[in-house]
């Protein structure tokens, strides 16, 4: 039933009748001019951030209380007095309002709507603690005229991206999404659009003299200008600029940088352009996962190490490389793992707060290892050390798929998405988090992510599987017969099979060509699995799958991510348990 109107009427004449109103607007006033101070005088002053949240609360609990004190209470000529009930007062004194109540609530609503107004268009206006959460470095344009500064300057942006990475509560998009949106026809307005970040930082680079001058600016989504820096340095001192730029884009956007972040900052090596260089090369190709990029990645990473010895993460990346020969099943296990531990532990050597190397030793803590817990720890200190790293969420997201914890491993997938949507392999990977198993939307995922790179065996592996899964099998034979690791010869038998007695015959054909060949090179035990079971042979899937365990393949711990047709086998609730994984989930 509605409530009656004339009460409502009545106990609103009451709230004025007993001062509530005015002193709700005065308080509310004073409580923004307060606010709005602390926000203002918070950096000139050097105020802790947390001072605005606690005044906030302090102001919060005061508004009950006023209200309850101005409900009871009159402020009078005559002092504080309790407030009579209507029944006790006279008729002149029911709607009788003081001139200094009426002034003040005419002064806070001017105050209040003029503060609203200057927030609104902006006077003045600074960037807030706790305003940006994300941001885009763009690439250096080179104004020089000196294109062997490119190489200077592609240094200078990656170790850019790489120390404000490391600062926590802050999403920086990586240097491969970044580099995409170099020379783009696109304005500031459209690219923080297409990417959802809060800022981006525009750099160039001039020269002056013998001299290298930087500009930086930092602009909104709006193309409003919030800070522009300049730098002027000697060209051989240019490896040394980033860290300075890190703190001061910190401080710009008010992020108070912990002790733990303001010395690793401190300690960050200052590496030779080349190095660099040759380091970036490297991570392209390891991104490509085929066998020849693997072995040209390597390549890249011993260069690096040649010109900067004592700098951990080409080792860390080193240990990634032959991790990844590993689970690809391109070398054995007892050939990748003393190439693994040894770049591991050197790494971690010459840098114990290297982002870096802790990821690259929570990939060989689960994979190699299948050490779960201690995977896991390694992924949150990575994460830690530099919250952006895309690649290193994208691993932690197969973790918890690995340990069926899928809630938690499609946020951290899909950060990574946005954290870096333009790089191949990170989408590849993250296909999960995206479609969480639907092979139309996979299909149509993959298929974007190929326009990136047509070529990326990874993802047309992946396409393959998503048609196989809805039995488009012509679609799944064409692309996986081009990334095949089978010689001529016996792609034209699995080929003459495949078009005369079709997609089952074709499977046989390749277990038995597999299985030939198991004692030269180490067997794809994932993919051989799934062929027997497609031909309904669970107990041949069961022995490979057991085999795996005997020999720790690395992709054994994606038992738990796939093969539904096994929940309720006895063998293989056996091997979860063995593995300390968890059991599938009625």
């Amino acid at each position: 039933m509605a409530a009656d109107p004339n009460k409502l009427y009545q106990f609103w004449q009451e709230l004025k009748r007993r001062r509530v109103v005015h002193v709700i607007t005065v308080y509310a006033t004073s409580a923004f001019v307060i606010i709005e101070l602390i926000n203002n005088l918070a950096e000139p002053l050097n105020l802790p951030n947390r001072l605005a949240t606690i005044v906030i609360a302090i102001l919060a609990v005061g508004f009950q209380l006023t209200i309850v004190l101005s409900w009871l209470y009159d402020l009078t000529s005559k002092g504080v007095e309790r407030t009579k009930p209507l029944s006790e007062t006279k008729n002149e004194e029911k709607t009788f309002i003081p001139n200094a109540w009426k002034i003040a609530t005419i002064v806070s609503f001017a105050v209040i709507i003029g503060l609203v107004v200057l927030n609104i268009i902006g006077i003045g206006k600074q960037v807030r603690h706790g305003e940006i959460k994300s941001l885009l470095i763009l690439p250096f344009q080179n104004y020089t005229g000196d294109i062997q500064l490119d190489v200077f300057i592609s240094g200078m942006h990656a170790a850019l991206i790489g120390d404000v990475g490391r600062i926590s509560d802050l999403n920086v998009i990586s240097k491969t999404t970044s580099d995409v949106y170099k020379d783009a026809d696109m304005t500031i307005a459209q690219i923080a659009s297409e990417l959802g970040v809060d800022v981006i930082v525009e750099p160039a680079v001039m020269r002056l003299g013998d001299s290298i001058f930087f500009q930086l600016k930092m602009i909104s989504p709006e193309e409003e200008q919030l800070w522009i820096a300049e730098y002027r340095e000697l060209k051989n001192n240019i490896p040394n600029l980033h860290n300075l730029v890190t703190k001061q884009i910190a401080d710009e956007m008010k992020i108070e940088l912990s002790a733990d972040q303001d010395r690793i900052l401190a300690e960050s090596n200052s590496v030779e352009p080349e190095a660099l260089d040759a380091y970036f090369k490297g991570l392209l190709y390891l991104d490509k996962i085929d066998r020849e990029s693997l072995i040209k990645a390597g390549e890249q990473f011993n260069r690096t190490i040649e010109i900067e010895p004592a700098w951990a993460p080409p080792y860390a990346s080193l240990a990634e490389a032959n991790a990844y020969a590993m689970q690809m099943s391109f070398v054995k296990p007892s050939t990748a793992i003393p190439k693994i531990y040894e770049n591991l532990n050197m790494a971690l050597e010459l840098d114990p707060n290297s982002s870096i190397a802790h990821y690259t030793k929570a990939v060989v803590a689960v994979w190699t290892e299948w050490n779960w817990g201690k995977g896991e720890q390694a992924f949150k200190k990575s994460l830690e050390l530099n919250p952006s790293n895309a690649l290193c969420r994208t691993f932690y997201a197969h973790l918890l798929m690995i340990l069926r914890r899928f809630d938690e491993a499609y946020y951290q997938g899909n950060l990574a998405l946005k954290l870096d949507p333009d790089r191949v392999f990170v989408r590849s990977l993250n296909s999960g988090a995206v479609t969480k198993g639907d092979p139309q939307a996979a299909i149509k995922f993959h298929k974007e992510t190929l326009a990136l790179d047509p070529n990326h065996r990874f993802t047309l592996l992946q396409l393959a599987v998503a048609y196989r899964d809805i039995g488009e099998y012509e679609k799944w034979y064409e692309l996986w017969k081009r990334k095949s690791s089978f010689d001529d010869g016996d792609i034209a038998e699995i080929d003459r099979v495949f078009q005369e007695e079709g997609y089952l015959a074709a499977t046989e054909i390749i277990i038995k060509l597999e299985e030939e060949a198991a004692s030269e090179k180490q067997v794809n035990i994932g993919g051989h699995v799934t062929r027997y079971l497609e031909l309904g042979q669970y107990d041949k899937a069961m022995d490979w799958l057991e085999k795996g365990y005997e020999i720790h393949h690395p992709s054994m711990p994606y038992i738990t991510t796939r093969w539904d047709q096994l929940k309720d086998n006895s063998r293989y609730i056996a091997l979860l348990e063995k593995m300390n994984l968890p059991l599938p989930q009625d």
